[in-house]
Parts: C-alpha cells; sequence; structure tokens
C-alpha cells in the first residue's frame, strides 16, 4: 500500500462526499438522535400512570426518570468517547441504538420500580455511545462555516423524540397501558441501528478541517483535558448548558403529569394538544436559531453565544405565565413561544464545544462536556423538581384542614382508589395538595435560565481566542 493510501486526507477545508449523501448522513443521524430521545423522553409521558401503580413519591420518579438513567449514561460517555477517538465511529453508533432500543423495550414488562430502575440504566449505557461519535462524523463530514446548521439539524432529533414520544406514546397508553407503550417504540430502533451500519461511510478524520488547522494526531485524555483547560469558553458554555439542561429536564419529565394534575386532562389528551405542539415548537426553535446564527455569523462573530443567552432571559417570564394561569389555551399560548426561544441553546452548546477543540480530541471533549451536562442536568434536574415538589406538596397538606391525618406517601394512589380510601373530601386535598406541589416547584425552578443566559453572554468574551477554527 503506498503513502497515500495509508494515509487518508485530512485538513482539506472541503466537505466530504458529495451534498447529496452528507445530506443523508445528517439526517440519517438526526433520525438516530430521535430515536434516542423517543425511548429517553417516553418515561416523563406515561410519568402519572407509574407513580400511580408503584405509589411512587415525586423524588423517586425524579430518580427513575433522571438520576438511574443519567448515571450509567455519563459514566459510559467517556470510554465510548474514548473508543470512537480510534474505532469505527459507524459500528459504535449502530450497536448503541440497538442496544438502548431493546432496553426499552423491556422496560414494558418490569414488575417492580427497581425492574424499571435496571431498565432504564441498560437504556443509558446505549445511549452514551450516539452523540460523542456523531459529533466526530459531523466535524468530519461538514467543514467550519456549515456545521452549526449541520448540527442544528442533528439536535433536532431531540425536540422531534418528543413530538413523536408524546404523539404515540400517550394515546398507546391511554388505548392499553404504559407497558405497551415502552414496547411499542422501543423495538423499531433495532432496525434502523442495522440500516445505518450499512449504508453510512466512516469518514477521514479531520477531513473537513482548514489547512491551517491542528492536523488529526492520537491524544490522551489527560491531554485533552490540558487542552481544554485553556478554553475558558469551554467550561462556560459546559455550566450553561448543565443549568439549561438540569432546568428542561426537570420540567420535561413532569410536563406531562403537570397538566393531568393541575388541568385535569387526559394523558392523551396533554399529548396531543400541548406536548404536541411544545415539541414542534423547540424544533422551529433549534433549527431557526442555528440558521439565523450561521447567517449573522460573517457580521457577528459571537452570535452564537449571545444570541442564545438572549433567549433563555426572554422566556422566563413566558415560562412563568404558562405554569400560573388556569387557563389551558392561554398556558400553552406562552409556554409555545418560551419553547421557541429556550430550545435555541441546543446547536450553540455543541458548536462552541466541537469550535474550541482540536479535531482529534472533539469525541472525547464531546463526552466531557457531556458527562457534567448530564449528570448534572439529566441527573439531578428531575431528581430535584421530584424533591421540591413532594416538599411543597407536603407543606400544602400541612396547611389543609386534614393536616392532622394526611401525609404524602398517603396520598399517592389512582384517584379513584384514594376516593375510595380517604372519602372525596381527603382525596381532593391530596390530588389539589400534589398539584400545587408540582406547579410551584416547576416555576422556582424555571428562574435558573437567567443564570444560564447571562453565562452565554459572558462566553463573549473569549470565545474568538478559544476557536481552533473561525466560523465565519
Amino acid at each position: 500500500m503506498s503513502a497515500t493510501q495509508a494515509e487518508p486526507v485530512t485538513n482539506t477545508g472541503l466537505a466530504y462526499r458529495s451534498g447529496g449523501y452528507r445530506n443523508y448522513v445528517i439526517i440519517s443521524l438526526m433520525l438516530l438522535y430521535t430515536l434516542n430521545f423517543i425511548d429517553r423522553i417516553l418515561i416523563g409521558v406515561v410519568a402519572q400512570p407509574i407513580i400511580e401503580e408503584f405509589k411512587l413519591q415525586d423524588w423517586q420518579f425524579g430518580l427513575l426518570s433522571g438520576f438511574g438513567f443519567a448515571l450509567m449514561y455519563t459514566v459510559m460517555g467517556i470510554p465510548i468517547a474514548r473508543l470512537a477517538e480510534r474505532m469505527n465511529r459507524v459500528k459504535i453508533i449502530a450497536a448503541s441504538v440497538i442496544l438502548w432500543s431493546l432496553m426499552t423495550a423491556m422496560c414494558g414488562i418490569a414488575g417492580s420500580f427497581i425492574a424499571l430502575l435496571v431498565f432504564r440504566i441498560g437504556v443509558g449505557i446505549g445511549e452514551a455511545g450516539l452523540t460523542p461519535a456523531a459529533n466526530s462524523i459531523i466535524s468530519d463530514y461538514f467543514p467550519p462555516r456549515s456545521r452549526a446548521r449541520a448540527i442544528a439539524i442533528y439536535t433536532m432529533g431531540i425536540t422531534l423524540g418528543g413530538v413523536l414520544a408524546n404523539a404515540f406514546g400517550g394515546p398507546i397508553t391511554e388505548l392499553f397501558s404504559w407497558r405497551e407503550a415502552f414496547l411499542a417504540l422501543g423495538v423499531p430502533g433495532v432496525i434502523f441501528g442495522v440500516i445505518f451500519l450499512f449504508t453510512v461511510e466512516e469518514p477521514p478524520r479531520g477531513y473537513a478541517d482548514p489547512p491551517t488547522a491542528t492536523k488529526p494526531r492520537k491524544m490522551g485524555i489527560a491531554e485533552t483535558v490540558r487542552e481544554l483547560s485553556a478554553k475558558r469558553s469551554f467550561w462556560i458554555n459546559m455550566i450553561a448548558a448543565a443549568l439549561v439542561a438540569f432546568v428542561g429536564y426537570g420540567v420535561s419529565n413532569f410536563q406531562v403529569a403537570f397538566f393531568q394534575r393541575v388541568h385535569e386532562m387526559s394523558i392523551s389528551e396533554v399529548t396531543l394538544q400541548i406536548a404536541v405542539p411544545l415539541g414542534l415548537a423547540a424544533s422551529v426553535g433549534a433549527f431557526f436559531t442555528g440558521y439565523l446564527t450561521e447567517k449573522m455569523s460573517g457580521r457577528y462573530p459571537n452570535v452564537v453565544a449571545w444570541l442564545p443567552g438572549v433567549m433563555l432571559i426572554i422566556c422566563v417570564p413566558l415560562y412563568w405565565i404558562g405554569f400560573t394561569t388556569d387557563s389551558v389555551p392561554f398556558a400553552l399560548t406562552a409556554l409555545l413561544f418560551a419553547a421557541v426561544l429556550h430550545y435555541g441553546y441546543l446547536g450553540a452548546q455543541y458548536t462552541i464545544c466541537q469550535g474550541v477543540a482540536s479535531p482529534q480530541s472533539r469525541a472525547t471533549a464531546v463526552a466531557l462536556f457531556l458527562f457534567i451536562v448530564n449528570l448534572i442536568g439529566y441527573g439531578c434536574g428531575p431528581l430535584v423538581m421530584g424533591i421540591a415538589s413532594d416538599m411543597l406538596m407536603s407543606a400544602n397538606l400541612a396547611s389543609s384542614q386534614f393536616a392532622a391525618e394526611l401525609t404524602s406517601q398517603i396520598c399517592k394512589g389512582r384517584p379513584e382508589d384514594l376516593i375510595a380510601t380517604l372519602g372525596a373530601a381527603k382525596a381532593g386535598a391530596c390530588l389539589t395538595a400534589s398539584a400545587e406541589g408540582l406547579r410551584w416547584s416547576m416555576i422556582y425552578i424555571v428562574g435558573i435560565f437567567f443564570i444560564a443566559g447571562g453565562l452565554y453572554i459572558f462566553a463573549c468574551k473569549t470565545l474568538q481566542k478559544d476557536l481552533v477554527a473561525k466560523m465565519n
């Protein structure tokens, strides 16, 4: 084999393969990311039936939907990313998709809280393999000027996954049960994983980077950390994204339950009338912000950081309106605008993360980034939301006329069972306390977006200095 054949071409500054094929690759990755979030978000869609069947406290559900999943998701992310620096990334992605899809289907046969927790941990292990490898592949297919839009398309999977999880998960649960929802939405991922394996080509590492960028070479994890330690914007971006994820995952995992408790809607009414429109609005926000960032980057080099920062700050009062009003249409209107603004940060977090890392360290950089973001965001967000909800529920019960008789544990179960056991008056006090506890926990926690937005704006101070290749 010749030297030319042995060493693939890198640092051309050009896009890899044809435009049509690149579109196929990015759409394929977006579809896999969509499946990723269908399986991840589904548990939030069926939150209330699971809480009622197993008589869980909200903090227990927060552990199930958040920390139980996130722990292995974050722990496995870094070693899998290290494999992605050396091994075929397409194979890693395909194996990951198949694993998490099988574990999702297994959730449907769980007979206890512990069994469901174990299967959710399995989902977390599988999903850890997608994003670091996917981000690395995207950077090799697309040159710097096109990455913001490509990553924005990829991250649309987050919101589209939420839409589909709600659109199918809610009606399936109402027609059958939450168990059938896990089975029906888990199995298709196995098929998509196999298709991806045989149709997507592994690109040369560093191919799309400009000639002035650092040539790809192997870097140890210690080297990667040392490289990133000098990039202040990387760490600011990471903290900001972690705070956004903390709020976002906390809210999204209890969103369907919120409308069921506060507005007394059925699960299919919530998913189809509320959750699906909100998911579509979030997709619009993610794509539009990525498109706007690409168009404005020539004139405003730091737009990738300050635009999502401003949008996060503006969305807070809209969320407050949505959570406090007793009018469902008014709540939906406010939350739609809030979702568009909220999810504009998605492309920014990955674009900044990749932009400040050298080609040989990108997968590891993304894994380190996701380790913190998901541990704080996904791991702690739903858990803290659940704890806050339980505490505020207990406070509400303590101020009720049945304070001496009712506790949060006594108040757990299906509404019809509570009425049969406690009587209509006490059951009503339980349901009101549960609803108001969740409502005010969401109102308090969403205020954290003010801090996250400010951090994104602050990252502008060092962003241009930290970038490996300019985005304009």
